[in-house]
């Protein structure tokens, strides 16, 4: 490991679901995207990691490490009203061909992401984009206060 970077604490499983998310976040990142691992849809399900670009367009990635993960897995269609295009991240070596055609395909580890196949784009309602950017960009708020302030006053968590 070069010496500038011996105090960073490398990924304990570079081909966990958490690290490809990091990986997955900085592809997002060259593509345009602000992106947050595990948000939370309106419809209560959670988002490996959501994206949100300059023109409000959501882009969500579901992680898939196994394909024992992806067979046990029935939600994923479930995502698509709450985003311009879905993508299923996997490792190298996924047998992608199980993987849905009307899904865009990265190919993720801890240090980056590649995209395999491009997500469709099929655009949200107007309604539920409006208020999926003001829940994103709460969600980020709280998240940077937290980290600001991991014990905030009981003022502040009553909204004043």
């Amino acid at each position: 490991m070069p010496e500038q970077y011996a105090n960073i604490l490398p990924l304990a499983d570079a081909g966990s679901a958490t690290a490809m998310a990091r990986g997955v976040g900085r592809l997002l990142a060259d593509m345009g995207y602000d992106s947050l691992t595990e948000f939370k849809l309106k419809s209560r399900r959670r988002a490996d990691v959501i994206g949100l670009d300059g023109a409000a367009h959501f882009v969500i990635v579901e992680i898939k490490s196994s394909l024992a993960d992806y067979r046990a897995d029935a939600k994923w269609p479930e995502y698509r009203p709450f985003c311009d295009a879905f993508y299923f991240a996997v490792a190298e070596g996924f047998p992608v061909e199980v993987l849905d055609a009307d899904c865009g395909i990265l190919i993720a580890d801890a240090y980056d992401a590649a995209v395999l196949r491009p997500a469709p784009a099929i655009p949200m309602n107007g309604n539920r984009r409006r208020h999926q950017v003001l829940s994103f960009a709460r969600t980020a708020a709280r998240r940077l206060g937290a980290l600001v302030d991991p014990v905030p006053s009981t003022t502040a968590t009553r909204g004043w």
